[in-house]
């Protein structure tokens, strides 16, 4: 099916997306997958993000063309009233009419501008805060209550999280909002005025979790619990050879096998008995999970990682191995799992890179390599607004239209 363009969920299908750095990227890199025709805008010279790290020896930014795989580019000046005709009318042409943008403050891309032009555009908003206010995953993060439950049960201060959960999230709600908009738009014409604020939506997954209702239903929420689970019995145990385990039993069966596996059956039944307690439930494994993991840390110490792995693949015990991003790239996972292929990344290299997740008809749907920046303006203004090449020359030699950066 990657081979197969017509057959993807939205071939047909073309978004413009002026954006910057996680969430409003990842939203176009979703939709391109799913075999969408999506145009980035910049402006001349790039935004803010072109030069994001991790970047190569040579300065090229790997996370750039990291979130922007498949999608054609096109840079111009936005601060001109040519350059924002031109994006108006990138948007506007006929066989697309979506935006997507974090690109706040702009009257002349607003929803009621490009609706004025084509009333059944869709544009997706995305912002920091509800009221249109600046904000990152970072600032958001500092205000959403997690730092202060990450990290070891003895820290006294937060700790923040080194994945942008909340920019992910967002990124995949937006291609989500976009797919809901445009099958709207099929069955009724209706355009669609979307904005999703980066801080909603870590109050909303807060809340489907339970972590804000917890506290408005019992008065309190939760503390630091370090590598433990919430709620039922996991934790982190070290080997003899200096391996880390993490270690799950979400069930009376996980908990039984451990038990056993562990040889600690005898201790654990007196503990039972002497507690008056049940293992073999959620709460009472969370309450005790200390004198728990005494028990269990002895026998993981006493035996080395091989020895570990042998014992708990034999049983229903949900365990994994800590691993750096060195050794998950070095053990060869990547070479066997269908989710990832081989990619050809101008000045970046050869490397293997990931697909969508969900599988289509057994097939992960891939983009192809990110553009250059601006490569694509000249044949964007031809294919999409019928631009002549005098036309495209005036607007490049006007200072409106970038051209590829070399």
């Amino acid at each position: 099916m990657t081979d197969m363009p017509d057959l993807r969920p939205l071939a047909g299908v073309r978004i413009v997306e002026v954006s910057s750095f996680v969430a409003s990227p990842l939203c176009g890199l979703t939709l391109s997958q799913l075999g969408a025709e999506v145009i980035r805008v910049d402006p001349i010279g790039g935004a803010g993000d072109k030069n994001r790290w991790p970047v190569t020896e040579s300065g090229e930014s790997i996370y750039w063309t990291g979130l922007n795989r498949g999608k054609r580019s096109v840079t111009c000046d936005m601060r001109s009233p040519e350059g924002q005709r031109l994006v108006q009318r990138l948007v506007t042409a006929p066989g697309g009419g979506i935006l997507v943008t974090n690109a706040g403050g702009r009257v002349w891309l607003s929803h009621a501008a490009l609706s004025a032009v084509r009333s059944d555009v869709i544009t997706l908003r995305l912002t920091g805060t509800p009221d249109g206010g600046a904000a990152v995953d970072y600032t958001v993060n500092a205000a959403s209550g997690f730092p202060m439950i990450t990290g070891p049960e003895s820290h006294a201060g937060p700790v923040n999280h080194a994945l942008p959960a909340w920019d992910v999230a967002a990124g995949l709600y937006a291609a989500l909002a976009i797919v809901s908009a445009v099958r709207r738009r099929e069955r009724t014409g209706r355009g669609a005025e979307i904005d999703l604020p980066l801080s909603d939506v870590a109050l909303a997954v807060s809340g489907y979790l339970g972590y804000l209702t917890e506290v408005q239903v019992n008065g309190a929420g939760r503390a630091a619990i370090g590598n433990a689970v919430y709620g039922t019995y996991g934790h982190d145990f070290v080997t003899a050879d200096a391996a880390r385990y993490m270690v799950v039993a979400l069930t009376p069966r996980h908990m039984r096998d451990l038990v056993r596996v562990t040889g600690c059956t005898a201790a654990v039944e007196a503990l039972e008995t002497a507690l008056g307690v049940d293992f073999s439930t959620d709460a009472d494994r969370y309450r005790h999970r200390g004198l728990l993991n005494a028990l269990f840390a002895s026998w993981f110490a006493e035996h080395t990682a091989a020895e570990v792995e042998v014992a708990l693949a034999g049983c229903s015990v949900l365990f994994e191995r800590y691993r750096s991003f060195e050794e998950l790239v070095g053990g060869g996972q990547l070479e066997t799992n269908p989710l990832f292929s081989v990619l050809h990344q101008p000045r970046i290299g050869t490397y293997l890179a990931a697909g969508l997740p969900a599988a289509f008809d057994g097939g992960h749907l891939s983009a192809g390599a990110a553009p250059l920046l601006g490569a694509d303006g000249a044949a964007v203004l031809r294919d999409l607004l019928g631009a002549s090449e005098d036309d495209i020359d005036q607007l490049i030699d006007g200072g409106h239209l970038g051209v590829a950066q070399g």
